[in-house]
């Protein structure tokens, strides 16, 4: 994949040691942009970035998106290295499986805090040089920004609460030359799984899907790519993920009924089978 339109611009990928956000910080290297890689781990960054083809154009910060001064930071490194910021990618997140009944509220909290207050964060630190590059703004939700998962409350309610983030923040500047992307990948094959926090917040430690038959992170960061490039407000990977939209709006209690029964026959699912 080689796209011009990436060539020297500065982008910001949060979540990048691994999964989703470690193949866009990857792709974007590749295509020649200057990249700023931000992660809980800077030694995991700093060897990942000792493997890259060009590594003068990475920069490596060490972030924890939840963390308000980590945040800015972030913004302030990217600025003082490359005086500039093309792309925020919003990436890093958690998830959670267990039902709100059994579930310390601490887990919704810690959620809230990474996913949806961590996308506040950088975008808020970010949003003028965005607006002075005319840039773009990425949030990485998924389905379940769209429809409630079931055993997933907490991870559902922060990407509800960033597709409404986002997409607020693009009505406001829709004169402003700024690109607001709402992205949802659907199911990947990433670590994302093995690390989702059970009702007493501790790591489920290995995933209850096949991993095998989902697009890759790869294949991912290939479409966010072709996103930005063509500045799309929406995007939505997977033709399930365009059913589960459609039939939220058009026949919303159909579809709360196919996801529960999807969603109920995961291995060892929390969610009692009918």
């Amino acid at each position: 994949m080689k796209v011009k339109y990436f060539k020297d611009k500065v982008i910001i990928v949060t979540g990048a040691s691994s999964g989703i956000g470690l193949a866009a910080a990857k792709l974007f290297v590749s295509l020649d942009a200057k990249v700023v890689m931000a992660a809980r781990s800077i030694e995991k960054l700093e060897q990942i970035k000792a493997e890259m083809p060009n590594p003068a154009n990475v920069l490596c910060v060490k972030t924890d998106v939840a963390v308000e001064d980590d945040c800015k930071n972030l913004i302030q490194k990217t600025v003082e290295t490359f005086g500039r910021i093309d792309v925020l990618v919003n990436n890093a997140g958690i998830s959670m499986r267990a039902m709100f009944r059994d579930l310390d509220l601490d887990v919704i909290k810690r959620l809230m805090d990474t996913n949806f207050w961590g996308t506040v964060y950088c975008t808020k630190f970010a949003l003028p040089y965005l607006l002075e590059s005319k840039g773009s703004v990425v949030g990485v939700i998924s389905t379940a920004g769209y429809l409630g998962l079931p055993g997933r409350t907490g991870y559902s309610a922060s990407k509800f609460a960033i597709r409404g983030f986002l997409s607020t923040l693009r009505v406001e500047h829709r004169y402003d030359g700024l690109h607001v992307m709402v992205f949802a990948p659907g199911f990947t094959a990433s670590n994302i799984r093995n690390t989702a926090l059970l009702a007493d917040g501790s790591p489920q430690g290995m995933t209850p899907r096949n991993e095998d038959k989902m697009m890759t992170a790869e294949r991912v960061a290939q479409r966010m790519a072709y996103g930005l490039r063509f500045r799309k407000n929406e995007m939505l990977l997977t033709p399930v993920g365009k059913i589960t939209k459609f039939f939220t709006f058009a026949l919303p209690k159909f579809s709360e009924w196919c996801e529960y029964k999807l969603m109920a026959k995961e291995p060892e699912s929390p969610i009692k089978k009918k």
